[in-house]
Formats: C-alpha cells, structure tokens, sequence
C-alpha cells in the first residue's frame, strides 16, 4: 500500500469521532441518501462523524491561518470559504458524501453556511458537445468548460460577494440557459464532480489548485456497475416516465432491454471515463473513502500532511 496514506479500518475510524455530537435525525437522511443507497445513521455516526470532526479542525485552522495574513498585511480580516472537493466514478455515491458533509459541516458553530457545487453545471451544452464531437464524451474531462469552472473557483477563493455557477438539469440532461446557482460568501463550499481533481497538459491552473481537502469516493468497478445499473433500472421506472425527461425514451424498455442498454452505456462511455480519467486522479486525494458492495465504507485513506 502507498506509505503516502494512512488506513483505517471501519473500527479504527469511528473512534476518530472523539466526543462529537450527532445532530442529523433519520428524517434528515432521508432526504439525503442517494437513489438505491443504503447510508444509515450508524454509517454517519462512524464514518462521517469523525471526517466532519476532521475538517472543522482545518476549518479553524484555516480561518485562523487567514486572519494572520491580513494581520501581517494591516488590513480588515476577510472570509476566504474553504474549499473541498470530492471526486468518484459515476453512482459510486458522490452526490450523498457531499450533501452529508454539507448537513453535518453547517451545524459546526464556527462555519454554519456551507454551500454545495456540482461540475455537471460547467459540462459544455448538448449543442456544444456535439459541435465539437463528444457528444459520446459527456463526462470525460474534455466535456467540461474548464477555462469557466476556474473562474468560478478563482472568483469564490478571492472573498468575491457574489459568484455564479451555471445550472445543469439531469431530466433535461442538458445545462439550463439563464439559471444560475449563486454563491455569496459561504464559509465552505463542497464541489463535487467526476474529475475535479484532474490535472493534465497544457493547462497552468486546475480546479484542484483551489481546493484546501479532497475526497475521493472508491469502490471496485464491478461494484459501481451494478450500482449504476441498478440505478437506471430504478430511473426507468420513476424520472424517465415524465415525458418531458430526455430519458423517456428509455421508459418502455423491458427489463431485459433496459438491462442490457445500461450494460451498454457504462462499456463504452462510464467504465472508460473511470478507468482512464476518474481512477489515475485518487491519489491525489487527501482522502480516500473505499466502499463495500453494499456501498458501506470499508476502509478509510488519509494522505499523510
């Protein structure tokens, strides 16, 4: 194993948690958890306790490093948000991490404002993609505007008052012309996206380059598959029915055929994505999250500081 990390098993961590409090109720998670994920408030309690309990101590830290500059500097103490990143393959359970961090982190007392991003807002349109050939690409790192994505984590790292992310619509599966998500001086902000910590040639700043902690969501690929899959099936049978989804095509499909047309998707465009973009990024994390099949944290990565 790379001497970069240290392991802890599922006991090892949970004790991490020390003495802090759990403050989400089992109808707070379930407006939570992820589409066919099984996350329980035991899972929070030993898992997710003691990272929240992690990252609100280099929370402080950092606000407190801050306000030193601008002592140096002799003037007003700013708000610099800190910036967390967490990363994974499609329907590993990204989306459930950062919307439990974020539930957790806000009822820190110090930093009670943290703000969730997602990348699929920076994905280039549906138009755009296919003028320029990747409309199969959706999700590979040439897929997102990442000139705007930088931007963007530029504007919110500077203390800017108002920052503004594109919004994306999953049911149209397309960016939403003229809604924006806007960001106003949060004290955290968790963005999460398949390949946010993508480096890569040509480029002189990354998204990464804005991140004070990273996370990255693992599991083995068979696993994630059958998670995906299992997820469309689920899909096929509530959001693709709206005949204003741009899957409703897939609605009437038999279970054989949907089966098999999710098989199909994850071959040619979510396994290669992982396989060749999203999986050489994890050890870049700060810490890795690797998970069961069952989609319970086995094992949790922290990169050595």
């Amino acid at each position: 194993m790379n001497d970069r990390f240290l392991s802890f098993d599922h006991d090892t961590w949970a004790q991490l948690r020390s003495n802090t409090p759990l403050t989400l109720s089992e109808d707070d998670l379930a407006k939570l958890r992820g589409i066919n994920e099984s996350i329980s408030l035991d899972e929070v309690t030993t898992v997710f306790l003691p990272l929240s309990r992690l990252l609100n101590l280099y929370v402080s830290a950092s606000q407190g490093l801050s306000q030193v500059t601008d002592t140096f500097l002799g003037q007003p103490a700013g708000r610099v948000p800190y910036v967390i990143g967490v990363a994974g393959s499609v329907a590993v359970g990204k989306s459930t991490t950062s919307r439990v961090l974020q539930a957790l982190l806000s009822r820190w007392p110090n930093h009670p404002k943290v703000d969730i991003i997602t990348t699929d807002g920076f994905l280039y349109s549906n138009a755009e993609l296919e003028r320029r050939g990747l409309t199969d690409k959706k999700g590979f790192p040439e897929s997102f505007d990442t000139r705007r994505l930088v931007e963007f984590l530029a504007g919110v790292k500077s203390g800017a008052d108002r920052v503004e992310a594109p919004v994306y619509s999953h049911e149209r599966y397309d960016i939403v012309p003229g809604v924006s998500n806007i960001v106003a001086q949060p004290d955290i902000v968790i963005v999460e996206g398949l390949t946010v910590l993508q480096g890569g040639s040509g480029a002189s700043v990354f998204a990464s380059d804005f991140f004070d902690f990273s996370v990255f969501v693992d599991a083995d690929e068979s696993d994630i598959k059958d998670w995906y899959v299992q997820r469309f099936m689920t899909l096929r049978g509530t959001v693709f029915v709206d005949p204003e989804s741009y899957f409703h095509k897939y609605a009437v499909l038999s279970d054989e055929e949907a089966a098999a047309t999710a098989d199909d998707i994850w071959d040619r465009i979510n396994g290669v994505n992982l396989r060749e973009n999203i999986l050489p990024t994890r050890e870049r994390a700060h810490l890795i999250l690797e998970k069961d099949p069952d989609h319970l944290v086995r094992r949790v990565r922290l990169r050595k500081i």
